[in-house]
């Protein structure tokens, strides 16, 4: 049998993948991130290199993700602000060239939705993340390669990672926020 013929079944109503190992699709995946600059905008940006390998358990509540994330990727649209996030003030991209996550278990699920812990490493600093995980959907491609997408969303306080600079404000507040939203979409490709 081919991957064509047996790349989705039947859990709880939703069709996934089937078991297998499944790679991140370099040309459809977005990670980006979002936080507040001066207070009263935001600043969008992403990283062009990142890879994941996803495992889908025969028991899909047993599926497990890594993922490495380029720090010298970073791209936010302008230069002077990403060769900034490269330095010791944000990712320290020389000394620590990759991010990490690793799944630790899937805590929840609702329909399409899970709800994924897991653990961020930024520089020397591993933290517990949970991922709100939305399944997209599971589908043979043209070229007859069991393909399936996702998206993902968290929050996280970069101050917690040691990302601490900032610039105090003389109308009160400081030139960063906090809060960093993730967003990740893509498409993962079985390969095994």
């Amino acid at each position: 049998m081919t991957d064509s013929v047996v790349s989705t079944r039947e859990f709880e109503g939703l069709q996934i993948p089937a078991a297998g190992t499944y790679q991140l699709d370099a040309a459809h995946k977005r990670v980006g991130f979002v936080v507040r600059h001066l207070m009263v905008s935001k600043v969008r940006g992403n990283f062009s290199e990142a890879d994941a390998t996803i495992i889908i358990a025969e028991d899909p509540l047993q599926s497990s993700v890594t993922a490495t994330i380029t720090t010298a990727s970073v791209q936010t649209g302008t230069v002077d602000r990403d060769n900034h996030l490269r330095t010791g003030d944000f990712f320290e991209a020389e000394k620590y060239p990759v991010m990490t996550f690793r799944s630790t278990g899937i805590k929840s699920h609702a329909g399409a939705e899970f709800v994924l812990d897991g653990e961020l490493t930024i520089k020397d600093v591993t933290k517990p993340v949970e991922l709100v995980v939305e399944f997209e959907g599971a589908t043979t491609s043209p070229y007859g390669q069991a393909v399936f997408g996702f998206s993902a969303t968290t929050e996280i306080d970069r101050e917690d990672w040691g990302l601490t600079y900032n610039m105090a404000l003389e109308s009160g507040g400081v030139m960063i926020g906090k809060k960093v939203k993730i967003e990740i979409e893509g498409e993962a490709i079985r390969q095994a």
